[in-house]
C-alpha cells in the first residue's frame, strides 16, 4: 500500500466516526503532505554556487628582437633602456601616452631578483638575452596598483607597456666583510628581524681606512629594524650582515651595484654609483 492509499484509508475511517473530528484531520494530514512534500523539494534543489572571482590578466611578453647575449637571470645586475606608456587600447599599438623613458638620460641598471622593481619587470626581463628587445604589456596589478605613481602621472589603475631593450648583464661583485667583534649571541639569518646600529660613508680610496664623507648614522636616534632578506635594505646589507651574531660589529664594503646603483640618493647625498661603507652592531635578532 502507498503513502497516499494509507492516508486516504485513515481518512475514510474518520470520516465514518466523527465527521467534525474528521474533517480537521483531513486539513491537518493534508498540510503535512505539503510541508513533506516542500521539504522534499528543498532538499533536491541544489545549493547556489558562488560565481568564480574574474581571472587577473596576465603579463604579456613579446619579442621583437631577439638578443643573443648573455641572458637576463634573477641575481645579475642588467642595465637596460626602457621606454613606458600607459596603455591605451584606442590608441595605434595601444601605446597612450609616454610617461618615462632612459634613451635621453643615459641607461638604468638594477639588480633582478630583488624587488626593486614592478612585479612586472622581475617576470619579464628574465630571459632576454644581450642585444634583445622586448615588449612588456604589464596589468595593473603587477605594476603600480590602485596607488598609482609620480602624483598623477601613473593614474591608479593603469596598464602599462614599456619597450626593454638589454645592453649588458653584469655578474654581481661581492660585499667585503671585515668582523671588527665577533658576536657570541644568537646569528642573524634570512628570515629574521635584526635590530642595529650602524653609520654609514662614502667610500674614498683616498680618505683614512677608505671612509669618506659620513652621510647617515644610526647612533645617536634609535636602533634601526628590518628583516633579512625580505627587500627592506639595500642587496649590500643583506648580504653583509647575514651571518652576524649579537653582540658583534661588522665593517661592510659594499659596491655600487649592491648599493644604489646609477640612483642618486638624498638630493645628492649619496652620488649615483658610490661605493658605501657601514659599521654596523648587531643588538637583537628576533
Amino acid at each position: 500500500m502507498t503513502l497516499n492509499s494509507l492516508l486516504l484509508s485513515l481518512l475514510l475511517s474518520h470520516l465514518v466516526l466523527a465527521p467534525a473530528y474528521a474533517q480537521d484531520q483531513k486539513q491537518e494530514v493534508a498540510t503535512q503532505v505539503q510541508s513533506s512534500a516542500s521539504a522534499s523539494a528543498t532538499a533536491e534543489t541544489p545549493a547556489a554556487i558562488p560565481p568564480k572571482p574574474p581571472t587577473p590578466p596576465v603579463l604579456e611578453k613579446i619579442d621583437t628582437v631577439t638578443g643573443t647575449g648573455k641572458e637576463a637571470q634573477p641575481g645579475k645586475t642588467v642595465q637596460v633602456h626602457y621606454t613606458g606608456w600607459l596603455r591605451d587600447t584606442q590608441a595605434e599599438q595601444q601605446h597612450g601616452k609616454a610617461f618615462d623613458s632612459s634613451v635621453g638620460r643615459g641607461p638604468f641598471n638594477f639588480n633582478l631578483g630583488e624587488g626593486r622593481v614592478i612585479k612586472g619587470w622581475e617576470q619579464g626581463v628574465p630571459g632576454m638575452k644581450v642585444g634583445g628587445k622586448r615588449t612588456l604589456v604589464i596589468p595593473s596589478h603587477l605594476a603600480y596598483g590602485s596607488r598609482g605613481a609620480g602624483k598623477g602621472v601613473i593614474p591608479p589603475d593603469a596598464d602599462l607597456i614599456f619597450d626593454i631593450e638589454l645592453l649588458d648583464v653584469i655578474d654581481l661583485p661581492e660585499v667585503e666583510k671585515i668582523d671588527q667583534k665577533v658576536g657570541k649571541g644568537e646569528a642573524c639569518s634570512p628570515g629574521k628581524t635584526v635590530l642595529v646600529h650602524y653609520t654609514g660613508w662614502l667610500r674614498d680610496p683616498k680618505a683614512k681606512n677608505q671612509k669618506g664623507k659620513e652621510f647617515d648614522s644610526s647612533v645617536k636616534r634609535e636602533p634601526f629594524q628590518f628583516t633579512l632578506n625580505a627587500g627592506q635594505v639595500i642587496r649590500g646589507w643583506e648580504l653583509g650582515v647575514a651571518g652576524m651574531k649579537v653582540g658583534g660589529k661588522r665593517t661592510l664594503i659594499i659596491p655600487a651595484a649592491l648599493a644604489y646603483g646609477a640612483r642618486e640618493i638624498g638630493d645628492g647625498l649619496i652620488p649615483a654609483n658610490s661605493d658605501l661603507i657601514f659599521e654596523v652592531r648587531l643588538l637583537k635578532v628576533k
